[in-house]
């Protein structure tokens, strides 16, 4: 089998259903991907909430002081501008995390997902409204897509407690809607997106998320975990996929 990476490359590639990659999403970190033979990178998403600011702040102003429902070109033709941003984000976001599968083998990949969960109220409208904004649904579907074109196993987990429990101290991960009586978890999220473990190591939060998304699947896919250690979880790389050197970094 051979895939293309980008025009005039190809490599051949074997993928291992047993090398998994685990995908958590938010917001100032789009997509933060662990897998289990040691790489780790995000996907930045600041640059999709500046974009989605700057959309908001436009609508604001053209609206202002016409009567509701008013609608124009002007309007059609800015938000069709931002659609197409967004659009164009999935795609290379959904490539980028494909090409990381290819050339590392791996073949099956883990996206933590709960149904509406990162929608509901408590969250706060502003909160609300910028992961509404933030095409993830469309990402992950787009992933999937482009995932069975080259025979990556998709596999959706519902994320419950990922990013409060504590990966190195194996913690235990409750379903949805479940929590057991007396359940604490070992660490704690602290500031500037760390994570400090019962031993005082800080590690990145939602790296710590992304290794929980593969133990929350271990047992169904007889996963192998060990080599998702410290090192993985403290120093992933970031990649800013509006930059020129996106295919690049992702081959990292």
């Amino acid at each position: 089998m051979h895939c293309e990476l980008k025009e005039g490359r190809s490599l051949p590639t074997h993928l291992d259903s047993t090398k998994v990659l685990g995908i958590d999403h938010g917001l100032n970190n789009w997509l933060t991907c662990v897998s289990n033979i040691e790489t780790s990178f995000i996907i930045d998403g600041k640059h999709l909430k500046s974009v989605n600011q700057w959309y908001n702040k436009q609508i604001a102003t053209l609206k202002e002081g016409k009567p509701k429902g008013f609608w124009s070109r002007t309007l059609a033709h800015v938000t069709e501008k931002r659609n197409q941003q967004m659009r164009d984000a999935v795609n290379k976001a959904a490539r980028i995390v494909i090409n990381h599968c290819l050339i590392h083998g791996i073949g099956t990949i883990v996206f933590g997902w709960n149904q509406g969960q990162k929608n509901e109220s408590n969250m706060g409208a502003k909160n609300n409204q910028k992961f509404v904004q933030i095409p993830t649904a469309k990402l992950k579907e787009r992933i999937a897509q482009l995932g069975e074109q080259y025979d990556i196993k998709f596999v959706e987990t519902e994320e419950s407690y990922t990013s409060k429990a504590s990966f190195l101290d194996n913690d235990e991960l409750p379903k949805y809607g479940e929590k057991p009586d007396g359940w604490q978890s070992s660490g704690k999220r602290i500031k500037r997106g760390l994570y400090r473990t019962a031993d005082n190591w800080l590690v990145n939060a939602d790296c710590n998320g992304g290794a929980n998304i593969l133990r929350k699947v271990k047992t169904m896919l007889k996963l192998d975990l060990s080599r998702v250690t410290r090192g993985i979880l403290t120093m992933p790389i970031r990649i800013r996929f509006w930059s020129n050197s996106v295919l690049e970094s992702a081959s990292l």
